[in-house]
């Protein structure tokens, strides 16, 4: 399962908004790359006939088998401060994390 903080479900709903994605749900990804091995991604997306779909503040969200296997348990916060990152992910899963908060092993 995946959560997301208030402020991160805040700012999915306006960027889904300003994309004129009404109606997709954001689908969070693992990728190989990254400075650690794996990177995450974001996307508003249609469901596929194998994902699994979450729902948390109200935001649905999609997530591919492989990527479960990663992210489960993980959080998405959302910070937007002087010195914000952006969207931030809280992997328990993850053995080691790059500085920029992007990419993980």
């Amino acid at each position: 399962m995946i959560t997301l903080s208030y402020r991160a479900a805040h700012q999915v709903r306006t960027m889904q908004t300003a994309a004129s994605a009404a109606g997709q749900r954001l689908r969070v990804l693992v990728e190989t790359g990254g400075c650690s091995g794996f990177q995450y991604g974001m996307a508003f997306d249609e469901p596929k006939a194998d994902d699994r779909e979450f729902e948390s503040e109200g935001v649905k969200i999609l997530i591919d088998p492989a990527s479960l296997v990663y992210l489960d348990g993980s959080s998405i916060d959302f910070d937007d401060g002087l010195h914000g990152k952006g969207f931030e992910i809280k992997n328990p899963n993850a053995q080691s994390t790059c500085g920029c908060g992007k990419s993980f092993g």
